[in-house]
């Protein structure tokens, strides 16, 4: 298996060179972007943040710090792999993608928090805290916001509006990576603007949902005969 991850490195290495200039001399802020990045896009998909960093580590694409250079180990790669093309399908399926929201709601948070502070490893111990402070409450913010839309979007008889939502969640992962090592200013901005925007559409849907909630509980209760 390690001799086709060599071999698929070797054919795949122009391809990467851009990519490898723009991490190849991260500065503070550059690291606290991929912390950040890291974090908050695991909220919304962990497994494929594992597979798509730890795929980018193993290709050559992105020199990992060591605390993250277990994730382009070929077994690791194998099972993020295959995890990405469970959630690929389980995240599109009615009411099914709030199912598995709940039963990852205790392992997206502290990955998310995990990732964040392995940006900086055990050498920087109080950086790698500060990290994971940030990954933990932005992978627990993008959780939230992500959560709740998918239970508001689930009251919507049709598939195609919870298909439409997690092509978008997909993107906006692979978006966010991509920002945080190529242009970390500009992610920090867009992360401050993408965190009013998740305020302001919680708000909203949690008026939504309590909305849809008295709607149900006056439905079910039996009118009194008189």
């Amino acid at each position: 298996m390690q001799d086709w991850f060599d071999h698929l490195q070797s054919l795949s290495a122009p391809a990467g060179a851009a990519w490898a200039q723009g991490v190849q001399f991260m500065d503070m802020p550059a690291l606290l972007a991929l912390a950040a990045a890291l974090g908050w896009a695991s909220g919304l998909r962990l497994y494929a943040v594992l597979f798509l960093v730890g795929g980018s580590g193993a290709l050559g694409w992105m020199p990992l710090p060591e605390g993250l250079q277990v994730l382009q180990h070929p077994l690791v790669l194998v099972a993020s792999g295959v995890m990405v093309f469970v959630e690929f399908f389980a995240d599109k399926i009615p009411g099914l993608d709030s199912l598995w929201d709940l039963l990852h709601a205790l392992i997206r948070v502290p990955g998310g928090a995990l990732l964040a502070a392995g940006v900086f490893g055990a050498d920087h111990a109080a950086m790698a805290a500060v990290a994971g402070l940030l990954g933990g409450t932005l992978a627990a913010s993008s959780f939230v916001t992500k959560a709740t839309t998918r239970a508001a979007v689930n009251t919507s008889p049709e598939p195609f509006s919870n298909i439409g939502v997690s092509l978008v969640e997909d993107g906006l992962v692979m978006a966010a990576l991509w920002l945080a090592i190529q242009h970390p200013l500009a992610f920090g901005v867009a992360l401050i603007v993408a965190l009013m925007l998740m305020t302001w559409l919680l708000i909203v849907l949690l008026a939504f949902l309590k909305a849809v909630i008295r709607r149900l509980r006056t439905w079910l209760t039996p009118v009194p005969v008189r």
